[in-house]
């Protein structure tokens, strides 16, 4: 571990207190999106703590170390618009946001973490002007040369200011599967603040801590995922910058997330029940007591015993097995679980940014699709579930030549039949 590119978390993301309840930890593992080339099979690999600590005092879930965002996404190779299930999403998102907020060809929308684009071209099309905010600096061109006027920089007050002396204020400004990655979360809604019209609002898109526990989705602990957002500690951040939460929408997207809508306290937007209902659930479900993640910390080595058994247990048969899909999560589940290239002979991934390319920790070869059906795997894991409808959709053949899907989480499972 490099101590110059990490540091120890001290003081809590939303309310900023600083007594914490440790929860459990992953160990030491490698960044879930650092990809390695052939050539760099043979350096050295940076490894960090990955642990996960609760704030007494708002609730929040949230990583005990902080890599430097400069090692996590100066090289990023995550492009969303690679999923037709995501384009679906964010198309229907738009829609509904341009309904909500009456949305015109004056109007403004700024997407932080804009990625591709892939919010961005959906408002685009539907009249609104619109501006993406993406650190990562290739990905940031690309989304450019598709037509969407991208500031390739983190977001912060200063970027906010610019972005109001160039273009004024936004009447959307959206953070989606981005928000959760920020340690300075305040500087964000200082920026935030300073950008959004007075009538505006803010809409943040994340995984839902209820999910996580619920469905077992201790995967989707990486170094880039900080925070595991409820609204209990959302509403102690927003509160502090004169903000509220006003909404609260469930969404499917990655197997259970949250949509949140927040707006300056004095705008005309009034807080539905809906806020009400998401902080009572919470309450029942126990969320900020720290003996509900030892039980889930039980349940996280249950899940490996069974799938590093079943694939044992295939492997002693003579089966072959690949992967399928090359996410942040299945690096996550591939290095604390132990599974490597003596298991699985390769994974799929439909994105060419990742192909070519080997896993990071593990060290598997990620390919295109055609190699499933040159090498006629037995099994296939999927590795990115929160997919796995429109995958095995997609290799119905896969499955009519006698190939077989397993699904690794909420419990390792063999789909027999589709």
């Amino acid at each position: 571990m490099n101590a110059s590119l990490v540091a120890a978390h001290t003081t809590c993301r939303t309310c900023k207190r600083s007594s914490f309840i440790p929860l459990f930890s992953l160990g030491m593992t490698p960044l879930a999106n650092a990809f390695l080339s052939k050539k760099q099979l043979d350096e050295p690999e940076l490894y960090f703590p990955l642990e996960l600590y609760l704030c007494r005092h708002c609730g929040l879930v949230q990583l005990g170390h902080v890599v430097s965002p400069a090692v996590l996404f100066g090289n990023y190779v995550y492009v969303s618009s690679t999923s037709s299930v995501f384009v679906g999403h964010f198309e229907s998102y738009a829609k509904e946001l341009v309904t909500r907020l009456k949305l015109h060809s004056d109007s403004l929308a700024v997407d932080i973490g804009s990625n591709d684009g892939i919010l961005l071209k959906p408002f685009q099309a539907l009249g609104v002007r619109v501006l993406g905010v993406e650190p990562a600096a290739k990905i940031a061109e690309q989304a450019r040369k598709a037509g969407i006027p991208t500031v390739s920089e983190f977001f912060s007050s200063k970027t906010a200011l610019k972005i109001v002396n160039k273009y004024g204020k936004a009447s959307v400004i959206s953070a989606n599967n981005v928000f959760a990655h920020i340690d300075d979360l305040d500087e964000v809604v200082k920026g935030v603040k300073t950008l959004l019209d007075p009538s505006g609002m803010f809409v943040i898109e994340a995984p839902y801590l209820v999910d996580f526990l619920q469905k077992n989705y201790f995967d989707l602990v990486y170094h880039e995922h900080l925070s595991y957002l409820s609204i209990r500690p959302l509403q102690a951040l927003f509160d502090r910058f004169d903000m509220q939460v006003v909404d609260v929408q469930k969404q499917t997207v990655h197997g259970g997330s949250i949509r949140v809508f927040v707006a300056h306290k004095k705008s005309e937007h009034t807080v539905r029940p809906t806020v009400a209902r998401y902080l009572q659930n919470e309450q029942k479900m126990k969320l900020y007591d720290g003996q509900t993640y030892s039980l889930f910390a039980k349940k996280i080595l249950e899940n490996k015993a069974r799938l590093v058994g079943l694939l044992a247990r295939l492997k002693s048969r003579g089966a072959t097995i690949a992967g399928y899909g090359a996410p942040a999560k299945g690096n996550t589940l591939l290095n604390y679980f132990g599974i490597g290239k003596e298991v699985l002979d390769f994974i799929v991934d439909d994105s060419p940014w990742k192909q070519n390319l080997f896993t990071p920790g593990t060290h598997i070869p990620v390919v295109s699709s055609e190699m499933l059906y040159k090498k006629k795997t037995d099994y296939l894991l999927i590795l990115a579930w929160n997919f796995a409808p429109s995958i095995i959709h997609m290799h119905k053949r896969y499955h009519e030549d006698g190939g077989r899907f397993i699904v690794p989480v909420p419990r390792p499972r063999i789909l027999h039949t589709i």
